[in-house]
């Protein structure tokens, strides 16, 4: 539990869970700004990075202080960033790096009680300042600490009058810190979920069996942000007459509920595509028609299709599929020609009325030719037509037209951004010359 003087003498004040109670001396209303603003950035739509250093720069302008910093650690205890306020020079501030496991920082860390040094220079602990390290004679700092977890540390060196920190400076570091603290757990919690729910995603799509003489590749990307539980997919399999059956779809919703029903829908589709040696209009009805044992049905868009061998004059390959309400296939040719398998018969989304027809199209694979399956989040942008989108796509691909599979879908996936306003899923397939 961190130390708190004010608690000591008895005279706190509880609101909304914090013990505050103003200092001896009285705070000006350009201070009493600081303090809350640096409390509100904590709830506020900011990156994380933006809130401490609104805490930082709150802490060194309450206490009139030259320096101020806030050092992050990992769960495993490492300094994982510092943020400084006071030093001017990025170049400086590259060249301190990152402080570990020794010194002042530590202490407080170490110790989880707050620290108040009247000589740097003279402490027993005060080693490891780099070369041009500004000079500094006194030191006060606070754990970040949140439920007996340490997060980091918050200290403040040299006042500008000269005098000493006292109580006062030491309540309100704590109470700074403290909005710190919630900020860092917040932090880390929501990237432990988004590990979880990636890792949970990622377990639930197949490995890709080994599909020769075809080549294939496959990638997964979660949405950025939360909730990172999609309903995207994609699914590969060799059926009993000896074609390809090959699958990407697309769950309506992500939260907790899409990737389980994306788990039912493609085992459904798989054990019914596996059943009967029929077009793949005819699978879709039957998926169709098997949804309506659920009450409230699972609603999807999907490209189900099959690559055939050997149906034509010369052994060539062609491709059968049906879409539902789903974005079309690209034909990548080996020459860089693309083509979007876009038929005037578009079917709906599967799980939306058993009773509406399905269509099966088909279409020749030439050789070295590459055959592109994706969900939306690939070419969706915020403010662009999803045409733009397709078109880029396209655009880049035909650039990729004989690069190795692995190549051309990592890519595709990063080809403009890290940063993806929904999950992806990309299947591709590229037939032999």
């Amino acid at each position: 539990m961190v130390h708190n003087p004010w608690q000591r003498r008895g005279r706190d004040q509880v609101r909304d869970g914090l013990a505050v109670r103003p200092p001896r001396r009285a705070l000006d209303r350009h201070g009493l700004r600081h303090l809350l603003d640096a409390v509100w950035v904590v709830g506020a739509d900011m990156d994380t990075r933006t809130v401490l250093r609104r805490i930082v720069e709150a802490a060194t302008d309450l206490v009139a202080a030259r320096y101020g910093a806030l050092g992050v650690l990992s769960e495993t205890g490492e300094v994982t960033d510092l943020i400084t306020v006071g030093i001017d020079d990025p170049r400086l501030c590259a060249a301190m790096g990152l402080p570990q496991g020794h010194g002042l920082l530590h202490t407080m860390v170490d110790d989880r009680e707050p620290l108040r040094v009247a000589d740097v220079a003279g402490h027993p602990r005060s080693a490891g300042f780099p070369p041009g390290h500004p000079v500094m004679k006194t030191l006060m700092g606070v754990p970040l600490m949140v439920r007996g977890t340490v997060y980091g540390d918050l200290y403040v060196a040299d006042k500008f009058d000269g005098t000493p920190f006292d109580d006062d400076d030491e309540g309100l570091l704590t109470a700074l810190a403290s909005a710190a603290g919630v900020s860092l757990e917040n932090a880390r919690l929501y990237e432990q979920l988004k590990r979880a729910a990636e890792h949970f995603q990622r377990r639930m799509l197949p490995v890709l069996p080994d599909l020769s003489p075809l080549e294939a590749a496959a990638r997964y990307e979660p949405a950025s942000e939360l909730p990172r539980l999609g309903g995207d997919w994609y699914d590969a399999v060799i059926l009993p007459d000896g074609s390809t059956c090959v699958v990407v779809g697309d769950v309506t919703g992500h939260d907790v509920e899409a990737a389980p029903l994306m788990g039912q829908l493609r085992n459904m589709l798989r054990a019914l595509a596996f059943d009967r040696d029929e077009p793949p209009g005819q699978v879709v009805s039957r998926l169709d028609r098997a949804l309506t044992m659920f009450d409230d049905p699972p609603t999807a868009t999907l490209v189900l299709g099959r690559i055939e061998h050997g149906h034509e004059e010369g052994g060539r390959y062609g491709f059968r599929w049906s879409n539902a309400g789903h974005l079309p296939p690209l034909l990548v040719g080996a020459d860089g020609g693309t083509r979007y398998l876009a038929p005037a018969r578009h079917g709906i989304p599967v799980g939306i009325d058993a009773s509406v027809s399905r269509f099966s199209h088909e279409h020749p694979l030439p050789p070295g030719s590459t055959l592109l399956m994706f969900t939306d989040g690939l070419v969706e942008r915020r403010g662009q037509d999803i045409d733009t989108g397709l078109d880029d796509l396209a655009g880049q691909a035909a650039l990729l037209a004989t690069a190795p599979l692995d190549e051309l879908c990592d890519t595709l996936i990063s080809r403009s951004r890290q940063v993806f306003d929904d999950d992806v899923a990309v299947l591709a397939l590229r037939v032999p010359r």
